[in-house]
């Protein structure tokens, strides 16, 4: 409260213009952003712990739904076309969001939804985690030495597939998108399913393309996110039902591209044409290369003022402990 009251005060002095990093208050916001950001990696390492932890209110449950088709979700199709990645009217907008440029994107296929516990345990049942096929030679290397067999915290009782989450064993909801997937897993899973991840700028374009030709802040168009449209900012301690926000629905019927989990694309990390480092080069531009692949969309522990289309998270492909899961995406 201390510090909260010491920040109002310096707001309702400072000038806002007279600095690039003040102007519109962009440093103000990017903190806000920064600050919603470590909370969601901090939620993810008391996950990570596995000891029992009950939040206020304790945890919160949602009624689990069958998904639409098993063990796969429908398609959409999408017809690609001249389309504007990035943005530059973000007030908040990180420096690899920018500059908003011109792209075309071919015609292709995306999964309505994304992949299901359900869906991801038929790849698990069919062997995945012991036929190489499905694997890159880098991710079947990672496999063997970490020695997967499934997405963290899950485990077989018996007939029964269980799953670990804040230090509570519960059983695995079909319905529920799958979490705690590293990039590897999520394309061994494309690649036995026939499919692949999208790339980001497929994405993008899934989850902001209007059929009148503009682009949509949020999938579902400009108001802000409701928990109508979205699982996001915490309000229970994991996914929904991947059909739970149909009125978070995209004009071409996909759904939770916002909300619920992070979804590893195949991109990976660089700047855009024209990219600037905006205020510091560490931020962003020290990541670009080719350790670092894009995820897209927030998860549920992600606060709506990061929940943008635009955004861009990154992380290693090894990395499954943040809440991430995928769809997947195929030529048309």
């Amino acid at each position: 409260r201390d510090v909260r009251g010491r920040v109002l005060d310096v707001l309702g002095r400072v000038d806002l213009d007279d600095h690039p990093l003040a102007r519109d208050g962009f440093v103000y916001g990017m903190v806000v952003q920064h600050e919603h950001q470590h909370q969601e990696t901090m939620l993810a390492t008391i996950d990570l712990m596995g000891r029992p932890y009950m939040p206020p209110g304790g945890l919160t449950t949602h009624p689990g739904r069958r998904p639409p088709d098993t063990p796969g979700s429908p398609e959409v199709s999408l017809p690609g076309g001249p389309f504007v990645l990035g943005t530059d009217v973000e007030p908040w907008a990180y420096d690899n969001e920018r500059p908003a440029h011109g792209v075309r994107v071919a015609p292709f296929h995306i999964d309505r939804t994304p992949v299901t516990n359900e869906a991801y345990q038929a790849f698990v049942d069919d062997g995945g985690y012991d036929t190489p096929t499905w694997w890159t030679t880098e991710g079947w290397a990672w496999r063997s030495e970490a020695r997967l067999v499934a997405p963290q915290g899950w485990c077989r009782e018996r007939a029964r597939w269980t799953v670990q989450r804040f230090g509570h064993r519960e059983d695995l909801t079909p319905g529920e998108p799958v979490q705690h997937v590293c990039w590897y897993e999520a394309d061994a899973f494309a690649r036995w399913s026939g499919k692949r991840l999208p790339t980001e700028t497929e994405w993008e374009y899934a989850a902001s393309w209007d059929p009148s030709g503009t682009k949509r802040r949020h999938p579902w168009g400009g108001d802000e996110p409701t928990p109508a449209r979205a699982n996001l900012g915490r309000l229970r301690l994991g996914p929904d039902p991947v059909d739970a926000h149909p009125s978070g629905a995209t004009p071409s019927g996909v759904l939770a591209m916002v909300g619920d989990v992070w979804e590893w694309t195949s991109t990976r990390l660089s700047g855009y044409p024209g990219f600037v480092s905006f205020p510091y080069r560490e931020y962003s531009e020290v990541f670009f290369g080719h350790e670092y692949r894009v995820l897209r969309g927030g998860s549920w522990a992600t606060h709506p003022s990061v929940a943008r289309t635009t955004f861009r998270n990154w992380d290693y492909p090894i990395r499954r402990q943040i809440f991430c899961g995928f769809r997947c995406a195929r030529d048309a």
